[in-house]
């Protein structure tokens, strides 16, 4: 390492650039600082006049994705609040309480549209369960939302509260599980559920013709409904009564006829083939006269293995393979 590379080493970035603006012509250090006063100049114009300024003021709002019977005051709120803003100044949680007496608005997502335009996708809840407590009936999201006044489309599983409905969210720990079972299912499957309960078991959904689903506790619960589905469209588990999702890769059905299920012998054992009877040797000296041999007698064998019947059980499960 040369002397000339330690002596820049110990040179501090800032005396380096006072070194190299002294080395500078007039005219070029007169260049630098124009553009520099420029660039100042246009920041502070575009901070505080052009983004703010009737030249980028958004004229047109589009607002999409509402389906909910409050869609043209949701629409209405929402276009008043943009109007109010630019394309180069969008403020979002300005949007966001504007529509915050909407339950049903679960957040917006907002594009701007140089230099006049704006469209708002507008990001619904959607209605999973029932809550019912005492004479109130109020829709609920799966993750306990309360959506008061939301349409509701074909039926929905119902699920107990305790206490009074809160007017924002369910308080009831319980019931909010309950809505997330509801909340995670398939639509297929949520229009068959007649209502989800908490017991020893876990949660457990109750279906219209169909057997229960037994799910535990509310972890992996996309993972459980897929289960659920691939057992509920096999034929051999049709007639269950129950099935066991706790584990959902080896989902358990039960109340099955013990005849669709083959016998397998318990782990551990080992299967011993029943004896054969023998026939004990005879030994004689002589054969009396009065003894004659007939070909009927001759031809028979001597050995027989009599057939044994394995009777079948009464009932049982059996686990289907994911």
């Amino acid at each position: 390492m040369t002397g000339a590379t330690l002596a820049l080493r110990r040179v501090s970035p800032r005396r380096l650039a006072t070194v190299a603006l002294r080395q500078m012509s007039p005219r070029f250090k007169r260049r630098l600082l124009g553009l520099l006063a420029a660039s100042v100049v246009l920041t502070a114009l575009y901070q505080f006049w052009f983004r703010d300024s009737s030249l980028v003021e958004v004229q047109q709002v589009q607002v999409i994705g509402l389906t909910t019977s409050d869609a043209a005051r949701v629409r209405g709120a929402l276009t008043s609040a943009g109007k109010t803003m630019t394309t180069l100044n969008v403020d979002r949680a300005a949007l966001e309480r504007a529509v915050e007496a909407y339950p049903v608005v679960r957040t917006v997502e907002v594009e701007p549209d140089f230099p006049h335009g704006l469209r708002i996708h507008v990001i619904e809840y959607r209605a999973a369960a029932i809550a019912v407590s005492g004479a109130q009936r109020v829709p609920v999201a799966g993750d306990g939302t309360v959506l008061r006044g939301i349409r509701i489309d074909g039926r929905l599983p119902h699920i107990d509260a305790n206490g009074p409905i809160g007017p924002k969210a369910l308080d009831d720990p319980i019931a909010r599980g309950a809505a997330a079972v509801a909340g995670a299912a398939p639509s297929v499957l949520r229009t068959r559920i007649d209502h989800v309960d908490r017991t020893t078991q876990g949660y457990v959904a109750t279906l219209r013709d169909g057997p229960d689903l037994i799910f535990g506790g509310t972890a992996q619960l996309r993972a459980k409904w897929a289960a659920a589905a691939r057992v509920l469209a096999d034929q051999d588990a049709q007639g269950a009564t129950y099935v066991d999702l706790r584990l959902p890769g080896r989902p358990a059905v039960g109340g099955l006829a013990a005849e669709t299920v083959t016998p397998v012998a318990p782990a551990g054992t080992t299967e011993v083939a029943p004896p054969t009877p023998t026939t004990p040797e005879t030994t004689s000296t002589s054969t009396p006269e009065s003894t004659a041999t007939t070909p009927e007698t001759a031809t028979q064998p001597l050995d027989q293995t009599p057939t044994t019947e394995v009777p079948p059980a009464a009932s049982g499960g059996a686990a289907v393979a994911p």
